[in-house]
């Protein structure tokens, strides 16, 4: 069992998500990062799908009630383990009593904690992760808090402890590029304002907004423009994650985990390797988005994909 005895910002439990009730209103409520996931549950041998801490902020201090093993990942932060340093991405061993704080995210914005063991929470409708809008899963369905306990099962100490070399783990300094696929709708915009799917020696250049959470991101900059002749939206059609919808304001938005339906023209899709790096974006950072074809996309996916798999196989 885990104590909290500071809750950080926005901590909750998340796994792989809620596949399959999109019909329905239910998002995934996923984990955002999911390289950062799977390296947290290799480096703690817990199964692909367990659940997991995700976190926003400073100051997280969880005391272990047992003794086990942890790992954080995902954003780069300045963490003790009862005031002694410690290195993210790694599986650390904790005594019990022992206090893990997080003292200051130093690179992206959100981290994540896997433990040796399994988070024990009601699953609802087949998963484990929080729906914070709609208040079920997770810890009863709200960001954790001060005097909160987390029960986990099956504790036992993985076979060895790994570290996950620095040229596995990706960067999180701005800019951020965001490689995206042409959308349903780009055609409703002015040629000049999309001319990056054109030529991919062009790029659009925008700023996250503090209009930014588990739903999307709000990207300011030079608006885009509509064409004259087109209505500037669309008859409500389901997303997908990634999807990036453009209001009549012409300032993109970036969609995340927690939306299933959206009236906004779809200029783009971000490709599936970018879409973890989108968790990691704070407000004010720079983001950069630069067209690709579904054929690289797909290249670019598999070679990340082959990568992970071999470097869990070597360990």
């Amino acid at each position: 069992m885990i104590e909290v005895i500071g809750p950080g910002f926005l901590s909750i439990i998340v796994d792989c998500g809620r596949q399959g009730h999109g019909y329905i209103g239910v998002p995934s409520s996923r984990e955002l990062d999911r390289l950062a996931c799977a390296m947290a549950r290799h480096l703690v041998d817990i199964p692909g799908d367990a659940p997991l801490l995700e976190v926003m902020g400073n100051d997280l201090r969880l005391r272990f009630l047992q003794e086990m093993t942890f790992a954080i990942t995902g954003a780069k932060v300045k963490a003790t383990l009862d005031e002694e340093p410690l290195h993210p991405w790694s599986a650390i061993h904790a005594g019990k009593g022992t206090v893990l704080k997080v003292a200051e995210v130093l690179e992206g914005l959100r981290y994540y904690i896997g433990f040796s063991g399994i988070v024990d929470v009601e699953p609802v409708m087949g998963s484990c992760t929080t729906n914070l809008e709609c208040t079920f899963g997770g810890f009863h369905g709200r960001p954790l808090m001060k005097g909160d306990r987390i029960a986990l099962r099956d504790i036992r100490e993985p076979a060895e402890f790994a570290i996950v070399p620095d040229r596995m783990i990706p960067s999180m300094r701005e800019p951020h590029l965001i490689r995206v696929i042409a959308g349903p709708e780009v055609g409703y915009f002015a040629p000049a304002s999309v001319r990056f799917f054109g030529n991919r020696k062009e790029a659009a250049l925008f700023n996250a907004t503090s209009r930014l959470n588990r739903t999307g991101i709000r990207l300011e900059g030079n608006p885009l423009e509509f064409r004259n002749d087109v209505e500037q939206s669309i008859i409500s059609e389901g997303l997908l994650p990634g999807t990036i919808q453009v209001p009549p304001d012409g300032c993109p938005i970036i969609g995340l985990a927690e939306r299933t339906i959206g009236g906004y023209a779809r200029l783009a899709t971000v490709a599936d390797v970018d879409m973890d790096r989108l968790a990691q974006i704070k407000p004010r950072d720079s983001v950069i988005l630069s067209s690709i074809d579904i054929d690289e996309a797909e290249r670019l996916w598999r070679a990340r994909r082959d990568a992970l798999s071999f470097y869990c196989k070597k360990q």
